[in-house]
């Protein structure tokens, strides 16, 4: 079956099928009542004329299978761009094949080709099978590190203080 395997860079025309990965990955991560992306949302942010993130999918026998989506940011204590991925999700009856592994190796050599300085994600806490594949591929947690998010109406009082 892997050996029909390809990555693409996604274009314009692979919007829908974004989308569907990510209700996909929400339902996983049960967060389906946080997704308000629509196509047209993800056409402008991914494709529009300041694209904001890139995407790669997954085939394997000309099949979409999976995807990354992942954007720049950059390490002050660095000096240098970083590559940070905000979701990879491999559809379950394609799991276990090397997928996953396969679209990070081709992330991290982007990233090496972009002279970034470090490759780094999120893991939801619970999702021990993903923690673990991490660890095996030489991650680190970043245990010292707190997120703190200010979104929706947090967001607009923070907005408008002076």
């Amino acid at each position: 079956m892997m050996q029909n395997f390809s990555i693409k860079h996604a274009v314009k025309e692979d919007v829908a099928l974004i989308l569907s990965f990510i209700k996909e990955l929400a339902e996983f991560e049960k967060l389906a009542h946080e997704v308000v992306a629509t196509e047209a949302i993800l056409s402008e942010s991914l494709f529009g004329s300041r694209p904001y993130a890139e995407a790669i999918i997954a085939y394997v026998n000309q099949m979409p299978v999976g995807f990354a989506l992942f954007f720049h940011n950059f390490s002050t204590f660095l000096g240098r761009p970083g590559l940070y991925l905000e979701d990879l999700f491999v559809k379950p009856e394609a799991r276990g094949l090397g997928i996953g592994l396969k679209m990070l190796s081709y992330l991290a050599k982007l990233a090496k080709e972009r002279n970034c300085g470090r490759f780094e994600w999120w893991v939801l806490d619970w999702n021990s099978p993903a923690i673990e594949f991490y660890k095996r591929i030489g991650a680190r947690p970043m245990d010292e590190w707190t997120v703190f998010r200010v979104s929706g109406d947090q967001l607009e009082q923070l907005a408008q203080s002076q």
